[in-house]
């Protein structure tokens, strides 16, 4: 059995470290040699209308951890005036993440701070860009607010794919 031990640090071109170890689909690293889910490729630039669907591709298919990385390149490519939307849509996607790998406090404290991002952002005037920021808000605060109380009565965490959010707003 390969589990890693005495492998040199994996690194990309430029020297950061990158883990190559395969990982599940809410990002937990799996033994060297299992069976992973595919990563996000990074640095993806898309039209926010494509971060929006990838996201809820992702969210849908119960693989928060890779939304939450759709979110990151929309921040760090997209203009400097959107990062709010963008940072909170992450934080949103990570803490479901955490919450569905029965992280509860540290889940909850995401979802809430997620959602005031993005709140922030949309009463500050930023284009939306057909997010339902209300529905998000309450989903988030909802999410938080019983994770909290299932973490104390010892219940299962809640299943990434069930609790997936709709970004936008019905067409």
């Amino acid at each position: 059995m390969d589990t890693g031990a005495g492998r040199a640090r994996d690194r990309d071109a430029e020297g950061r470290a990158r883990s190559a170890r395969p990982r599940d689909g809410l990002g937990r690293p799996l033994p060297y040699g299992a069976e992973g889910v595919p990563r996000q490729p990074e640095g993806v630039v898309r039209e926010p209308a494509g971060t929006v669907r990838e996201a809820q591709r992702l969210l849908d298919a119960g693989m928060p951890f890779h939304a939450h990385e759709v979110f990151e390149d929309a921040w760090k490519s997209g203009p400097e005036g959107e990062r709010e939307l963008w940072q909170g849509l992450a934080q949103l996607a990570v803490g479901l993440t955490h919450a569905a790998r029965g992280n509860a406090a540290g889940g909850a404290r995401l979802l809430r701070r997620g959602a005031g991002r993005v709140a922030g952002y949309a009463a500050g005037g930023g284009e939306a860009y057909g997010i339902d920021v209300g529905g998000l808000v309450g989903w988030a605060e909802g999410l938080a607010a019983r994770v909290e109380r299932g973490a104390g009565e010892g219940a299962a965490p809640p299943d990434a794919g069930a609790e997936a959010p709709r970004l936008a707003l019905p067409e």
